[in-house]
């Protein structure tokens, strides 16, 4: 069974920090065509944040976090990391995980992130 499984967000000051991490089950992140982290801030579409192709060796970012974001991937403990630094009140929303793997996407539920003062 495939699963997706996000975690550690909570309540930043803005300028703080926080570290998400993303689980899999099911599949290994190291074969998927691509895996990504969303944001979906609060009335707004979901939009992508950072990304790694299979054959990419560097993530690619969205503008808005160039410089304050940094995705990882450890593929021994089959786990994605989303380091978000110099938060902005902007960065609140939901931050999503999503694989794509064997010509599916997978999602998973979620980490609330909320930068205020």
């Amino acid at each position: 069974q495939v699963q997706i499984v996000e975690s550690g967000g909570d309540l930043v000051q803005p300028g703080g920090s926080l570290r998400l991490s993303c689980a899999a089950s099911g599949f290994s992140f190291s074969m998927c065509a691509a895996v990504s982290w969303y944001h979906q801030a609060p009335g707004k579409e979901r939009e992508l944040v950072a990304s790694i192709t299979s054959d990419g060796t560097r993530p690619n970012y969205a503008d808005s976090v160039k410089g304050r974001f940094t995705m990882s991937r450890d593929n021994a403990k089959n786990t994605l990391s989303l380091q978000m630094n110099s938060l902005k009140p902007d960065d609140t929303g939901l931050y999503y995980c999503k694989a794509d793997f064997l010509l599916e996407s997978y999602w998973g539920q979620g980490t609330q992130v909320i930068v205020s003062s």
